[in-house]
């Protein structure tokens, strides 16, 4: 159990707690949600001993082991699988104390240990490890690489790995899907719905805390509250409460009236792809949404650029990629073919590394095609975030010269009113950059793409460091954005409010995906399962048998009988593994009854027998779970297509 009493907390001037209350039981799984700069990350801090409260007290259950996400890694040498591995220190323990044994020619001791690192699991360790490794985008290349060839966002998805690989009974992560695609995401979200402990998780991204958690807790005034349920719960929750005072009530109406107004414009001009039905939907949910976040200090828009093209910008059989000072060309995308027109809403999926930001950049002018034309139109303005933005913006400069600069003879009234829309109030609009934290810099570098007026918004990630209030802002200013939009995000819910279509990124093509994000979902996992070209083919064979006449019948149970053929590999594939499984059950088996001696502890001229069979035993178990793996992966395969055929 995890308890705060009467607890307050003090960071400088700020005064972060106030007499806070908090229980939290094993097995809860709790988002922690509120603005920037509230406290949350200080939380976990009071909770790992690192801070001590004013006043009050922290009451933790005695034995917990803690896995807590460090926000700095080291460039080290060690290689990405072993670094995961130090995460278990116990383990790393125990094999240091096993090598120490083994100098010292201490057999019993030598037996012991080998028991004790069965226990930890510890033979299975590397696999394990390279297993969230994957599942966090890495490819199986990669997995002896030293840490230090990673750059910085690869090398905190390392340490991700690192930290879910550590045993734990209260697990605590801050923004860990900061550096995170969708694809990983996904992953993620899955591994923590098993997780067996207490989660206590710090997230800006409203599915991802739908997915994973069912309580909140919310920082609300140097308080703490909290709510059971997922956040959806807690936002309806919280705008019922809200409701409730007068002050707020007018204020919430008037929000809810001017999403519905939105909604219906939009519904006339909503097509009938499943993207643009499905953000038709999330916009009706958003009048709902909007009044959990009535007092929220954000509230803009986007204006669009007075005069467009049509079409803005045309990729004709393009190249995308890069070339090093040597020439060398290194393609990511090849025969790219695209016309966007005014109005387009877009979002790009694909796996990592695909190329989506190669493409968004490509668009932007900023990479250099390697081959093929990039045409623009006479009106063409481009609006572009990415995260590297915040790096170029003036550290010494303030938001207020950051907006004059652009404008000169803007007046300074109507600057002030529109950095107020993003935060930046009072002596706020004259502060230092340099001072400002991740969130803030994000905000203004946002504020100056919406200051120029762009017809065309290419938006990478444009959701990293902002809390929930202000991507909801900028959710709802993306939606009414007049102008024409594309999106490479990992927030779910900015997707289905803001895109019509998605284009997909994927084996060096760009091309649009007829679907909505849980059919990327499923196209993931086929994919994963090394399915989706078979299964797009049979969907394209029994089409094609569907159509033909009666009388070329006989030509498509023909090309049947040989869609049929390629079973046999898989089944092959099945029955290999199955007879691998059984052959390494048999020498385990051999190997434990051989342990069963007991002189085989005591004698020490049997020392080294010892170890090679403890060694052996720990191979053969690795051996039966990558076995039974891929028995596992080629009969769900079978048993799919033959589903296919079938139907």
């Amino acid at each position: 159990m995890i308890a705060l009493r009467q607890v307050s907390l003090q960071r400088g001037t700020q005064t972060l707690l106030e007499g806070a209350d908090l229980t939290l039981h094993a097995g809860h799984k709790a988002g922690i949600v509120g603005p920037n700069g509230a406290g949350k990350s200080s939380l976990f801090k009071l909770l790992l001993g690192e801070l001590s409260p004013d006043r009050g007290e922290v009451e933790m259950s005695g034995g917990q082991r803690i896995a807590h996400m460090d926000q700095e890694v080291e460039a080290l040498e060690r290689s990405i699988v072993d670094y995961v591995v130090d995460g278990d220190r116990e383990l790393r323990q125990t094999e240091a104390a096993l090598e120490s044994a083994r100098d010292r020619g201490d057999a019993h001791r030598e037996a012991e240990l080998h028991g004790a690192i069965e226990a930890l699991d510890g033979y299975s360790a590397p696999a394990r490890a390279a297993q969230l490794l994957v599942g966090l985008g890495f490819v199986q290349a990669d997995l002896e690489r030293p840490l230090a060839a990673f750059s910085g966002g690869w090398r905190m998805r390392v340490n991700l790995a690192r930290t879910l690989f550590k045993p734990s009974d209260l697990l605590l992560l801050d923004e860990p899907t900061n550096h995170l695609d969708l694809d990983a995401l996904l992953w993620l979200e899955q591994w923590l719905t098993r997780y067996p402990g207490t989660l206590l998780l710090i997230s800006h991204d409203r599915d991802f805390l739908d997915a994973v958690c069912d309580h909140i807790v919310h920082f609300d005034r140097r308080s703490l509250v909290l709510y059971r349920g997922n956040y959806s719960t807690f936002e309806r929750t919280r705008a019922e409460k809200l409701a409730l005072q007068q002050a707020e009530a007018a204020k919430q109406q008037a929000r809810r009236e001017e999403i519905e107004r939105f909604v219906a414009r939009f519904r006339y001009k909503a097509t009938k792809a499943r993207a643009a039905q499905s953000r038709l939907k999330t916009l009706e949910r958003m009048g709902d949404i909007a009044v959990a976040h009535a007092d929220s200090p954000f509230h803009f828009t986007i204006p669009a650029a007075d005069k467009v093209s049509h079409p803005l910008l045309v990729l004709d059989e393009a190249r995308l990629g890069y070339r090093d000072d040597a020439g060398r060309e290194t393609v990511q995308l090849d025969g790219v073919k695209l016309t966007l027109l005014p109005g387009q809403r877009i979002g790009l999926l694909g796996p990592n590394g695909a190329g989506k930001s190669t493409l968004i950049k490509s668009l932007t002018g900023d990479l250099p095609l390697l081959s093929g034309r990039r045409v623009t139109g006479e009106h063409l303005a481009i609006g572009y975030f990415a995260q590297h933005q915040l790096e170029g913006l003036d550290l010494a400069a303030t938001p207020f010269m950051h907006v004059q600069r652009l404008s000169p003879t803007a007046a300074d009234l109507d600057i002030r009113k529109f950095l107020g829309g993003f935060g930046f109030h009072g002596d706020d609009v004259f502060a230092e950059v340099g001072r400002f934290s991740g969130g803030e810099k994000a905000r203004l570098a946002l504020a100056l793409v919406a200051w120029q007026k762009p017809n065309l918004l290419l938006l990478d990630e444009p959701t990293n460091h902002l809390d929930l209030e202000m991507r909801e802002a900028l959710t709802e200013a993306l939606a009414s954005f007049e102008g024409t939009v594309i999106i490479v995000s990992h927030d779910r819910h900015l997707l289905r409010a803001t895109v019509d279509e998605f284009w997909r990124v994927a084996d060096h093509r760009v091309e649009p995906f007829d679907g909505d994000l849980e059919d990327y979902r499923a196209w993931l996992k086929a994919r994963l399962e090394g399915e989706r070209r078979e299964a797009r083919a049979d969907k394209a064979d029994r089409q094609a048998e569907a159509d033909v006449p009666r009388e070329d019948r006989k030509t498509a149970r023909r090309a049947a009988a040989e869609l049929r053929e390629r079973l046999r590999p898989l089944k092959k594939q099945r029955d290999r593994a199955e007879q691998a499984m059984e052959r390494v059950q048999v020498e385990l088996a051999a190997v434990e009854e051989t342990l069963g001696d007991a002189e085989l502890y005591t004698d020490p001229s049997r020392k080294t027998e010892l170890t090679e069979r403890l060694g052996r035993q720990g191979e053969l178990k690795s051996r039966l779970e990558e076995l039974e793996q891929a028995w596992l992966e080629a009969e769900e395969a079978l048993e799919a297509m033959e589903a296919e055929l079938g139907a």
